[in-house]
């Protein structure tokens, strides 16, 4: 098959397509024939090799000194199902799915081996685009917003970052559950953040984020923008502060009030995102859909820090 191998860390030029054995399906796994797969920032940084401050060296211990180990990455993905392995009663060759192939990337070719427990039907009514699109920054919101903070109806939240993959996605989660959003982002994206869902938007061109006068229930970074304690001054009483792109040692001192970590990509958050999107509730917001030959353009956009929303390829 054909696949975008990255075999040493560096710019989007060192991603290639290339031809690498099929895949076959272990017990528990099928064999997805990919229509979309998402470019995002967590692929980025496992092409590149560059992380988080205090990552780099506990991060390539894990994926691999000079490259990753492995070659083919992508975990955001939408397709059909091509083959099934042992003990998967519930998938058929043709079902249409889509998944995070999380802990075992491969995505990012025409045929990927994924765990079952990790698909879930893609309805019909939404594309494999808008599927593959939705599932890195949904899933992510979706544990950050719900599982961590259990975010109510009527609290105030603070979205810091609110144009990329995460952030358009909080931004709608949090509207979904009945919060009341203010997004900063630039000002070239004011009105995208407004439409998804933000009652406030700041640009933080011109007022930085800790010049913010008022306190807010949850307060999510996004984009790495806040220290722990800059954080922590935004907080109303009982607040909560969400890192979702913090250094080593905001990971490691987070306690109480602030959490920081690798979002859970579970099933039946990417069920409940893809359920939204097909009734029009969520908009997955695709910037860019490109064919797996123009995937170091997709890194390009991945790497510029101005990425709106989503970049798909579609091998």
């Amino acid at each position: 098959m054909r696949a975008v191998v990255v075999e040493r860390y560096g710019p989007p030029t060192v991603a290639r397509v290339a031809e690498v054995a099929d895949p076959v399906a272990r017990p528990g796994e099928v064999v997805v024939r990919v229509a979309s797969a998402a470019v995002t920032s967590g692929d980025a940084r496992m092409r590149s090799g560059r992380f988080p401050r205090g990552f780099a060296l506990p991060a390539r211990l894990a994926i691999g000194l000079r490259g990753p180990r492995r070659r083919v990455l992508g975990m955001a993905l939408s397709g059909t199902v091509a083959s099934v392995g042992e003990g998967v009663p519930a998938l058929a060759v043709g079902d249409e799915v889509a998944g995070m192939a999380s802990g075992r990337p491969g995505a990012h070719g025409e045929l990927v081996a994924v765990r079952a427990d990790r698909l879930v039907p893609k309805p019909a009514g939404v594309s494999h685009d808008a599927a593959a699109a939705v599932l890195f920054g949904g899933c992510t919101a979706m544990h950050f917003l719900l599982d961590v903070a259990h975010l109510r109806a009527g609290q105030s939240v603070l979205l810091v970052g609110g144009s990329g993959a995460v952030g358009s996605s909080a931004v709608q989660v949090a509207r979904l559950a009945g919060a009341r959003v203010t997004g900063v982002t630039s000002g070239r994206n004011a009105e995208l953040v407004r439409r998804l869902g933000a009652e406030v938007v700041i640009d933080y061109t011109t007022t930085p984020v800790d010049r913010i006068a008022e306190r807010f229930d949850v307060v999510v970074d996004t984009v790495g923008a806040l220290s722990t304690p800059a954080g922590r001054g935004l907080l109303a009483d009982g607040g909560s502060l969400l890192l979702v792109l913090a250094t080593l040692g905001q990971t490691i001192t987070a306690r109480g009030q602030v959490t920081a970590g690798v979002a859970t990509a579970k099933p039946e958050h990417a069920s409940r995102l893809l359920g939204l999107v097909a009734s029009g509730e969520l908009d997955p917001v695709v910037q860019e859909s490109l064919p797996m030959a123009e995937i170091a353009r997709a890194y390009e956009i991945a790497d510029s820090g101005r990425k709106v929303g989503n970049v798909v390829i579609r091998p």
